[in-house]
């Protein structure tokens, strides 16, 4: 019987609101029991002091990237996996933009054995190894969760509908592209057939005709920096349209990637006449805003582009509000070579799966813009519920879906220390504070 004490470790538990010191008894991969302390424990239980560490349900991430099939240079499933568990992820969701693209029931079946087969491997490797939990950052004995979204349309092109029905009977986590849709009857026919299927949709709206050769958000920046301008109604006009449709035909979506603050005000008011969406944001866009890019940083380059103060400050307010009700993270890897270009010429998107937590705590949980429960419930019960699943919680009797984490320890961000097989980051060769310590998944432990 595997047994584990944390003692006087700060709990964050989203689902019931709790922020507070206790210790917590892990038996099994299950919790026990959670108490201000506790005396008796069976014998061989491992006892760790955990004075100043962080533990609550394992996070979520709502859409990533896989290079796997096509890519496998910019990040395969098994280093995809590795990442995610090392920052704290026991659940992550990738978009189906991967090539081939996962349009089809044999590659949903596909990209599903892919990810049990490596975690097989993994929990194999991990029993015959020699690293023990004692380790500064210890080899998983098991990965993080695998989902997929399967693609509303044929090899993503935004053309033609795929068998929307037919992959509905597969193990998908819901339905999404990944890219703007731009053909408002093509949207309508989407809607109106996954009504009945009643899973998760999720759109992001922004119109690419607006964006034009635009690469980051139009607005002073843009002209101090001499690059071409994305107009904030590139999103805003998209997104009406959108709210339209969605408010006739009753379907419910999750609208991705939201950036402007008009955006939110747009959902806001939608949110108010009872319009069935909920929204993301990801969380480079709470993080910074166009001011940074005067580095010309090739990292900086993202779709959509990041926005202007007033966009930043109404985004982590959004957060705050549950208007925004989830931080996606939309981990984009790439090569070396391919993002070692100008600022204009670069694919936009970073990666951030064992950045995030870190970085999001300490410029907005260390500074009072947000309490430690509303980025905890931003990053794990509230994205699950967005994919239509149950959250993790911190209870007796509930499997231990944890994530313990370090807000105080600091660690270089470099090859070396990264588990995702990217590196293309603003913060590549930097020091950050924080750090995920220990991840639990289930009733398996990493």
């Amino acid at each position: 019987m595997a047994s584990e004490l944390l003692q006087q470790v700060r709990v964050l538990d989203p689902v019931s609101g709790s922020d507070r010191v206790a210790d917590v008894l892990l038996v099994d991969g299950v919790i026990q029991a959670i108490a201000d302390s506790i005396a008796a424990y069976p014998g061989e239980t491992q006892v760790q002091d955990c004075r100043g560490l962080v533990l609550g349900p394992g996070l979520v991430d709502l859409y990533s990237h896989s290079g796997e099939p096509g890519f496998e240079e910019r990040e395969t499933i098994a280093s995809l996996l590795h990442a995610a568990s090392a920052g704290g992820f026991t659940r992550i969701a990738v978009l189906p933009d991967t090539n081939p693209a996962i349009d089809n029931p044999g590659s949903v079946a596909w990209l599903q054995g892919k990810g049990r087969e490596v975690r097989r491997t993994e929990r194999e490797r991990s029993q015959t190894s020699d690293s023990t939990p004692h380790t500064p950052h210890p080899i998983p004995h098991n990965l993080s969760h695998l989902y997929c979204w399967a693609a509303l349309t044929l090899d993503v092109q935004g053309q033609q509908m795929t068998e929307l029905g037919e992959l509905a009977t597969t193990d998908l986590v819901g339905f999404a592209d990944g890219r703007s849709l731009t053909n408002l009857l093509l949207i309508r026919r989407l809607l109106e057939y996954l009504k009945p299927l009643a899973m998760p949709v999720a759109l992001w709206a922004s119109d690419s005709n607006l964006v034009g050769n635009g690469v980051m958000r139009e607005g002073q920046a843009s002209l101090r920096f001499g690059l071409p301008g994305i107009p904030t109604i590139a999103e805003t006009a998209a997104l009406s349209a959108l709210l339209e449709c969605i408010e006739i035909i009753g379907t419910p979506v999750h609208l991705m990637r939201l950036s402007t603050a008009r955006g939110v005000e747009l959902v806001r008011a939608a949110k108010a006449r009872g319009v069935a969406v909920t929204a993301s944001t990801t969380w480079m866009h709470l993080l910074l805003n166009s001011d940074a890019i005067g580095s010309y940083d090739p990292n900086l380059r993202l779709s959509p582009p990041l926005g202007n103060p007033a966009d930043q400050n109404a985004l982590v307010q959004g957060v705050k509000d549950s208007v925004i009700d989830a931080i996606a993270i939309d981990h984009t890897p790439y090569t070396y070579e391919e993002k070692t270009v100008s600022f204009a010429e670069t694919p936009p998107g970073v990666i951030g799966l064992e950045l995030a937590l870190p970085l999001l705590w300490q410029a907005l949980v260390e500074t009072g813009t947000l309490s430690a429960l509303e980025l905890w419930r931003s990053l794990s019960n509230r994205p699950a519920l967005c994919l239509q699943q149950k959250p993790a919680t911190i209870a007796p009797g509930q499997p231990a879906e944890l994530t313990l984490f370090d807000p105080q320890q600091p660690w270089n961000v470099d090859a070396r220390s990264l588990k995702s097989r990217s590196s293309n980051t603003p913060w590549l060769r930097q020091e950050i504070k924080g750090r995920v310590v220990r991840t639990w998944i289930g009733n398996q432990i990493l």
